[in-house]
C-alpha cells in the first residue's frame, strides 16, 4: 500500500535521546493544520499517488492537546473530505483514552510504539514515557475492537479493521534478540498485535548514553525471520533464540534451531506432518502445503522436491526421500555450507528465488 507517511508537527515537549526532533535540539520546527493535511491527502489520493495516509506527530504542548489535532484530522478526513481510502495512525502515549477511542473509530489501524524492550531502557532513553503509557492504549483499544466484533448490529462500523501494531529501536539499548523476541511473543499473545516492526538504530544524533555505532541491517533482518517464525511457522520465542544471546548473523533464525537439534532431523519427507516440514530449512509455508498434497497420489522424490521449489541448498541436509539421504553428514561441514549461502554477497528480490531461498515479500525460509 503506497502511503503519504506524514508528521503533524516535529515540535516535541519529549526529549527522547534518540529523537533528532527531541526537546531542546537545534532544529527548524514546523507545524500543519488538520485541514492542510486533509487537502493535502485528497488532492495525492484523487491523482492516485498514494492509497492511504500514515500519520504520526512529535508531541506537541501536551499529549491531550497533540491527540485532538489527530483525532480533528482523521475525522474530518472521513466526514468532511470523504476520504475511502487507508488510515494508519500512530498513538500518542498518555493521551486521554477518551480521545484513542475516538480516534480508533475513523482509523483503519493505530501504532503504540513500545520503542524500547525494556521499562528500565525506557527510564534511560526515553524519560517522559513508561511501559503502562504505551500498553495501557494498547489494552484499551484490543477491548474496544473485541466489543465491537462482538455486536451484531451491522449498522455498527468496524473500529480499526487492521488492527494494531508496534515498532521497536534495536540496539539503542543493550537487550538481545532473545529479550526482544520474548516481548514480541507477549506482545502477539496479550495485545492481540498484527505486526511487530523492527528498527536497527542509527546515530543520528549524539549523546553519551547512546552507542556511537548503529545496530546494523543485518541485525534487523535476523528479528524479522523470527519474526516470521513466530507467526507463522509455530516456533517460540525461547525455541528461536536464547534469552542471554543475540541471534547469529551466519545464517537464519530457523537454520540456527535446525543446528541446535539435531536430534530432529532427517525429517522423512513422504511421512512427516506439517509441523515437522515448517521446521525444516528451505521449507515454507508454501511448500509444506504442496507437498501434503502431493504425497497423496504417491512418494515424493528429491527431483519432485526442486520442481515445488523447495530450496535443497539447505533441506537437503535435514531430510530424506524415501530413505535417501543427499546432504552433509558432518555438522561443520553444514555449517559451513548454511552460511556461504546466506552470505548476504545476493541481492534479495521481492519474488523470490528457488535457489536462494529468500523472498523479501513473503518472509519464506
Amino acid at each position: 500500500v503506497s502511503l503519504l507517511k506524514i508528521l503533524l508537527t516535529n515540535d516535541c515537549v519529549y526529549h527522547c535521546r534518540y529523537c533528532p526532533n527531541r526537546a531542546g535540539e537545534d532544529v527548524s520546527r514546523a507545524i500543519a493544520t488538520p485541514d492542510e493535511i486533509c487537502e493535502l491527502t485528497v488532492a495525492f489520493y484523487k491523482r492516485n499517488y498514494i492509497e492511504g495516509l500514515f500519520l504520526s506527530s512529535a508531541v506537541y504542548l501536551t499529549p491531550d492537546t497533540t491527540m485532538e489535532l489527530l483525532l480533528l484530522t482523521v475525522k474530518k478526513l472521513r466526514t468532511e473530505y470523504a476520504f475511502n481510502g487507508y488510515i494508519h495512525l500512530k498513538g500518542i502515549p498518555h493521551a486521554d483514552p477518551a480521545l484513542v477511542r475516538e480516534a480508533a473509530k475513523y482509523a483503519d489501524r493505530m501504532s503504540y510504539n513500545v520503542e524500547l524492550p525494556s521499562e528500565a531502557s525506557l527510564k534511560l532513553l526515553a524519560p517522559q514515557k513508561t511501559k503502562e503509557s504505551l500498553l495501557l492504549p494498547m489494552r484499551t483499544l484490543r477491548e474496544e475492537t473485541k466489543a465491537n466484533r462482538e455486536d451484531r448490529s451491522r449498522r455498527k462500523a468496524r473500529i480499526l479493521p487492521a488492527g494494531q501494531t508496534t515498532q521497536m529501536i534495536v540496539g539503542a539499548s543493550p537487550e538481545t534478540d532473545g529479550q526482544i523476541m520474548r516481548l514480541s511473543e507477549a506482545l502477539y499473545r496479550k495485545m492481540g498485535l498484527k505486526r511487530v516492526y523492527y528498527s536497527a538504530y542509527l546515530p543520528v544524533v549524539r549523546d553519551s548514553l547512546l552507542p556511537d555505532r548503529g545496530a546494523g541491517l543485518l541485525r534487523e533482518h535476523r528479528l524479522y525471520q523470527a519474526d516470521w517464525l513466530l507467526r507463522f511457522y509455530g516456533f517460540t520465542a525461547e525455541e528461536i533464540a536464547p534469552l542471554d544471546e543475540n541471534l547469529p548473523e551466519e545464517y537464519d533464525p530457523k537454520c540456527a534451531w535446525a543446528l541446535r537439534n539435531p536430534d530432529f532431523f532427517p525429517v522423512e519427507i513422504n511421512r512427516a506432518d506439517l509441523e515437522a516440514l515448517l521446521r525444516v530449512p528451505g521449507i515454507g509455508n508454501k511448500g509444506a502445503y504442496r507437498i501434503l498434497r502431493a504425497r497423496k497420489y504417491g512418494n515424493l522424490s528429491f527431483e519432485d522436491l526442486k520442481k515445488m521449489r523447495v530450496v535443497l541448498k539447505r533441506a537437503k541436509h535435514f531430510i530424506t526421500c524415501c530413505g535417501k539421504f543427499y546432504g552433509a553428514k558432518d555438522e561443520n561441514q553444514i555449517k559451513t555450507l548454511l552460511a556461504l549461502q546466506d552470505s548476504g554477497t545476493e541481492q534479495l528480490t521481492f519474488f523470490g528465488d528457488a535457489e536462494s531461498g529468500m523472498s523479501v515479500l513473503t518472509g519464506q525460509l
